[in-house]
């Protein structure tokens, strides 16, 4: 912290006594420190020419640290040998182990990683260079990565340019020039000479400045970069009323060089993992296991037993992409079983990137051996009994219940006009008797039978939907009953009867979309304030999405997939082959919807910039909170003003 010179004693302790007067409390320390360390020298001097020296020194006006300096500083070109970079007292030193390279500027950019050393007021976006030669390269351009299946800014990514313009070079050379975003998504490339470029993004995890592997995130333009600058730009600066946040004092006008492009916006993704191979096996329950693979497959895999018959002895779940299976087994005597051996044949990438077929032998072993779940048994049952013996001096009465298949039912009583009764197991059926579900409405006082669908759900297995042509305001039952649905283990569920009342047509809003910019399959999405998607639906061929029964008093986002390929999802790019992603945009507008109340919008996808469109709100990678010293003084004056009778 910097201190002001003190006056004189009496004046200091008369101010002191001033101040106990107007406010009883502890005393206050003064304003905290709100300037950020300055530059005072470096050697070599700031972009000087000709440079030899593998060492840099750079003095400052106080003492000094760096935050996360291995985040944060980044030298260009990239080393290969990481420099040493310290800091101590008031100077920074950074040593290079790399030998310097002939007519090269070279670009230490510590971002906002140098802070004074008592209240961590960041210096910002400071930058060093010199050149080995005798011309410094000045040029720059910036811009924003983002991610590109929900345009979250995307921290601590390289960037980076290639002058050598070959789609190759990314997957072979490292970069020319680099640098990292910041906590915002933004980046600036420092030190380019002028000439045509191409532009990449890479989560490097290997750190050797190329891209070489599928689990790497990257981004790419479709378009060459050519650095240029604008001489006599004008920026307005505003300074603002420390007290009275809402007022500014005075707006400076300052004539500066901007270089361009510096609104470069790249779309980060990885692209699918096509490598296949089995990841890991494990029997997770006497009565489960499960096969677990790194990629997608069009079919599932062979099992034959060694020592069982495999015929007909599972139930089989797989995700829609095959890439877990669950096998249930079906008899009993088998579960029992401490280890079951199996061949497993299946498609796996060989060295060459083709699939091969490949046949594992694979031994599921219970977690606990059969010996030790017959006494954890045996204690159970004992303990059992002692309860039940209880339970029955206190109640002559009492009958044991029968153990009933669990089934878990959505139906609240609460009922939406677009909702559904959904029905889940925590394991298979054997058999499910639809004329045991019934879905009654009440007219008058007696309950009429009304039709209904019973179906699957598409993505979780043992979950089941019932619709039903759902009337505003009514009065509906659902019933099944008991034995209407039994599980692979002989169990039955037990009977339902839940009662439910329709919202009237006037308890919800409604939003009308007319879409400019969309192409000729998209989807719309509505998202609740967790990013999350609530629904979806295509965008009509007049270019309109409608969403009734939205619940009010409450908040909804907005976001649309141009649906490339028309598989009613989002689907990532692919590098070798120029693809990009596919586009995404966000409404820069949050909806609290009103019941009995219709909202109507147009929306331009491309009128606000993509990196503006999504909403702060919405974003999990917030900015990194830098000290916030002014907005501390400005609470402290507010303090104070109000324990002060002035």
């Amino acid at each position: 912290m910097k201190f002001k010179p003190l006056h004189t004693l009496s004046i200091t302790l008369t101010a002191g006594l001033l101040y106990a007067c107007a406010s009883i409390g502890s005393p206050d320390g003064g304003p905290y420190d709100e300037t950020p360390p300055k530059f005072v020298r470096s050697t070599p001097e700031p972009n000087a020419l000709n440079n030899k020296r593998n060492k840099v020194t750079i003095e400052f006006d106080e003492f000094i640290k760096l935050e996360k300096a291995s985040e944060k500083v980044i030298i260009s070109p990239p080393q290969n040998e990481m420099p040493e970079v310290q800091a101590n007292g008031k100077h920074i030193k950074v040593e290079f182990y790399d030998t310097l390279q002939a007519n090269t500027t070279y670009v230490i950019d510590f971002g906002d990683a140098i802070v004074d050393n008592n209240e961590g007021n960041p210096m910002g976006n400071f930058a060093y260079a010199f050149s080995t030669g005798d011309i410094i390269d000045t040029m720059q351009v910036a811009g924003t990565v983002l991610n590109a299946a929900d345009l979250e800014p995307v921290k601590g990514i390289q960037v980076g340019i290639h002058q050598n313009l070959n789609d190759s070079a990314f997957t072979k050379l490292p970069f020319d020039r680099i640098s990292r975003t910041d906590s915002r998504g933004k980046f600036i490339i420092r030190g380019i000479k002028p000439g045509k470029y191409r532009i990449y993004a890479l989560k490097d995890g290997n750190q050797n400045f190329l891209y070489d592997s599928k689990s790497e995130a990257i981004a790419f333009l479709d378009s060459l970069v050519i650095p240029d600058k604008e001489d006599g730009a004008i920026r307005y600066d505003t300074v603002w009323n420390k007290v009275d946040t809402l007022k500014y004092d005075t707006i400076y006008k300052t004539s500066y060089t901007r270089f361009l492009p510096d609104d470069l916006i790249l779309r980060a993704f990885k692209e699918e993992n096509n490598l296949q191979y089995l990841v890991k096996s494990e029997r997770e329950q006497i009565n489960r296991f499960s096969l677990y693979f790194n990629a997608k497959a069009d079919t599932l895999p062979t099992l034959k037993g060694l020592d069982f018959d495999e015929k007909d002895a599972f139930i089989i779940e797989a995700t829609p992409k095959n890439d877990t299976i669950r096998y249930w087994i079906k008899d009993s005597l088998m579960c029992e079983r401490d280890t079951l051996t199996f061949q497993l044949g299946y498609l796996a990438t060989d060295t060459l990137g083709q699939l091969v077929p490949r046949v594992d032998t694979l031994l599921m072993a219970n977690k606990i051996n059969k010996e030790r779940r017959m006494v954890l048994e045996k204690e159970e049952r004992k303990k059992k009994e002692k309860e039940l013996k209880k339970r029955r001096r206190r109640d002559s009465l009492f009958v044991e219940q029968p153990k009933f298949f669990e089934m878990k039912v959505n139906a609240p009583a609460n009922f939406d006009l677009n909702q559904n009764i959904t029905l889940s197991f925590e394991e298979p059926m054997a058999s499910i008797d639809t004329a045991g579900i019934h879905i009654q409405m009440k007219v008058d006082t007696l309950w009429e039978e009304k039709p209904f669908i019973f179906m699957s759900d598409t993505v979780l297995p043992r979950k089941y939907a019932i619709l039903s042509d759902w009337q505003p305001g009514e009065e509906y039952q659902l019933v099944i009953d008991s034995l209407a649905i039994r599980s692979i283990y002989g169990q039955a569920t037990n009977k339902v009867q839940s009662k439910m009342k329709i919202k009237n047509l006037e308890d919800y809003g409604t939003l009308y979309l007319n879409i400019i910019g969309a192409d000729e399959h998209a989807i719309v999405q509505l998202l609740n304030s967790n990013d999350a998607v609530i629904r979806q639906q295509p965008v009509s061929k007049k270019s309109t999405c409608d969403f009734y029964f939205l619940q009010p008093d409450t908040k909804y986002y907005i976001r649309l997939i141009n649906d490339r390929n028309n598989n009613g999802k989002w689907d990532t790019g692919i590098y070798e082959e120029k693809l990009q992603p596919e586009e995404v945009f966000y409404f820069p507008k949050v909806w609290e919807i009103k019941a009995n109340f219709e909202f109507e919008e147009t929306w331009n996808l491309k009128e606000t910039p993509l990196d503006k469109q999504k909403l702060d709100e919405l974003k999990k990678q917030k900015p990194e909170e830098s000290k916030k010293i002014i907005e501390r003084n400005k609470e402290r004056a507010r303090k104070l003003g109000k324990n002060n009778p002035q």
